[in-house]
């Protein structure tokens, strides 16, 4: 029955420079139908733009070629594994060309597609003229524009296959589509199958993070074994939408309904309208199972009409940033630490004055050793050991250039302690830009063996979501006593742009409406209050995810720009949950005794 058929596809990287391990262990598994690579994201945009600049032939990641699949490819070929990756970042026809000069070069025979169409860079005086605006901040269209694309979807993938192609190459896509792609063409799901779609992207969005789902990063990490060995993961997908995320035998890792919740929730901001190309969708009743050790069932998404519009990003120049770290030792370290940070930032300032330049656009201090990321939670004070990071951003290269001279004078002039500088940078700075266009001015193209065909352009249509409502508490609990929040659920946190999500997942579905009760919008944005500005705590929404027990949390303008432009020590917010585990969560005594023992250092 075609309800019994199985496509198997394995997450092959995270990111452009993911671990060599994935390939050759998700090769050696011997049950693949298709090894998918994330390579792209707002980051890596901005970076291969800077690269592009200074090299007009640098316009893709090396990593492709040179470690994850070319050195493969004949295995790739002979075990009849087809590749869909969107490596080809700014120009996917040249890394397609040099991707069929390798096969040819090896005797093999395989056939090469790419996706292209999502390059705006020929569209900047109309988006300008347009008066196009960020879609989260409101800013004017920026003016040194580097990289601007739209987010295709996975449907130019399918009909890329359809024709026959074995590699499908694209540019900036919508993650998910990655895995999307190939479902469509194999199971045959329309445009107006949501359902299915939104399916699909769910289990694109499991695996292009690769091993976020198979115990890396996870909350109890103490549970994952193997980390020298970790398994990538396996998506065994069905007709119905329906995924069994796995990993290859005999690794290390862990796929466990936690792994797979947090990676589930991750960067999502409002599950029940998580908003692709294709579709739109609702994770908010997705069920998680845990079938056998390292084997959950995912199901339960539901899809929407495509909207009209295609989320579009930009990265553009931002100025320049000079970064020194500093390592302070001895007694009131990171005492000594801030006031040296300060005092570096005043003289600098004064020497800029002195040369009739800019003053600097912002600065930042940040003493690592005493944590810096926690605000007025933190825990450490008086270390005698401390590292201090300073921060200075500038319009020139010149004036970046002068404090990051002068900052290293520290170790002469000021504290006691100081140390030889750990390191010290100048770096132009990019910034991002996002927005959405319509659908209808944006055309995917394949081209494949000398041919060129444009791919369809769905119509779309806006629909509103359905926002599950809160869990309610008892009605008399009986004696409340707080338990920190690590202790009653896993969380996992991401960036997108200047806000991050933290997604939240009681480990007991008894748990979720007293952490509900708690966690507020208002109580979790005070929990962040040193990240927001002037000392005003960050605006902060919150998700209802009944399928998951869970809730997940949006707070914005928290991140100083992102991962392009963050002072701080964590603009990917990769920390972000971390920081508020020890949130106090009132709950029931009876429940109390079911939360999970209190992590200590006994435990290692």
């Amino acid at each position: 029955m075609a309800s019994e058929r199985i496509i198997r596809i394995g997450g092959g990287s995270a990111y452009f420079a993911d671990s060599a391990l994935g390939v050759p262990q998700l090769l050696a598994a011997g049950v693949l139908d298709y090894l998918v690579f994330d390579y792209l994201a707002e980051g890596s945009m901005g970076m291969l733009g800077r690269m592009r600049q200074a090299d007009p032939a640098a316009t893709y990641p090396p990593d492709f070629l040179s470690v994850h699949v070319g050195p493969h490819l004949g295995e790739i070929a002979r075990q009849g594994i087809k590749v869909v990756a969107n490596a080809g970042a700014l120009d996917p026809l040249a890394l397609a060309r040099a991707v069929e000069a390798r096969i040819a070069a090896e005797g093999l025979s395989l056939k090469v597609a790419a996706v292209t169409g999502d390059d705006l860079l020929p569209r900047l005086d109309e988006l300008r003229q347009r008066g196009v605006k960020d879609m989260f901040t409101g800013a004017e269209f920026p003016d040194d524009v580097i990289t601007c694309n739209a987010y295709l979807g996975g449907f130019p993938i399918a009909e890329a296959l359809a024709r026959g192609a074995d590699i499908v190459i694209t540019g900036r896509i919508v993650d998910s589509a990655i895995v999307l792609g190939p479902l469509i063409h194999e199971f045959g799901w329309k445009a107006t199958d949501t359902d299915l779609l939104a399916a699909g992207t769910l289990a694109g969005h499991l695996l292009e993070c690769s091993t976020q789902i198979t115990g890396g990063t996870f909350t109890d990490w103490r549970a994952v074994e193997g980390w020298e060995t970790i398994g990538f993961p396996i998506g065994e997908c069905r007709a119905d939408g329906s995924v069994v995320i796995t990993k290859p035998d005999g690794t290390g890792g862990l796929v466990s309904v936690g792994t797979v919740a947090e990676q589930l929730l991750y960067e999502v901001s409002n599950p029940s309208d998580y908003v692709v190309a294709d579709v739109s969708c609702d994770f908010s009743d997705v069920r998680l199972t845990q079938q056998a050790p390292n084997r959950v069932h995912v199901s339960g998404a539901r899809g929407r009409f495509r909207t009209p519009f295609l989320k579009a990003s930009v990265t553009h120049g931002a100025g320049w940033r000079a970064i020194g770290y500093q390592p302070i030792i001895g007694e009131e370290a990171g005492a000594k630490a801030r006031r040296q940070g300060d005092a570096l930032i005043a003289r600098a300032r004064a020497l800029l004055r002195g040369r009739n330049m800019a003053d600097f656009t912002d600065t930042a201090v940040a003493v690592i050793g005493e944590e810096a990321s926690f605000g007025a939670h933190a825990r450490i004070s008086g270390a005698r050991e401390v590292v201090l990071k300073i921060c200075a951003d500038h319009p020139t290269m010149e004036g970046a250039g002068l404090f990051a001279r002068e900052q290293a004078s520290g170790i002469t002039t000021m504290s006691v302690g100081t140390g030889i500088n750990i390191a010290t940078s100048v770096l132009p700075l990019t910034g991002i830009f996002a927005f959405l266009t319509p659908r209808e001015e944006v055309t995917a193209t394949v081209t494949m063996a000398g041919e060129s065909w444009q791919v369809a352009n769905h119509v779309g249509r806006m629909t509103e979501p359905v926002q599950p409502q809160p869990p309610e508490t008892a009605d008399d609990p009986g004696t409340l006593i707080p338990v920190d929040l690590i202790r009653l659920a896993w969380a996992r946190s991401g960036d997108k742009g200047g806000l991050f999500n933290v997604a939240v997942i009681a480990r007991d579905p008894a748990f979720l409406p007293w952490i509900a009760a708690a966690m507020t919008p208002e109580s979790v944005g005070d929990w962040y209050a040193h990240l927001g500005r002037a000392g005003t705590p960050p605006k902060a929404d919150r998700f209802h995810v009944p399928g998951l027990s869970a809730l997940n949390f949006v707070v914005h303008d928290s991140l100083d720009g992102g991962i392009l432009r963050g002072r701080g020590l964590d603009p990917a917010a990769k920390g972000m949950a971390q920081v508020i585990m020890r949130f106090p969560i009132p709950i029931p005594a009876t429940l109390a005794a079911r939360a999970v023992p209190e992590p200590t250092e006994s435990l290692a």
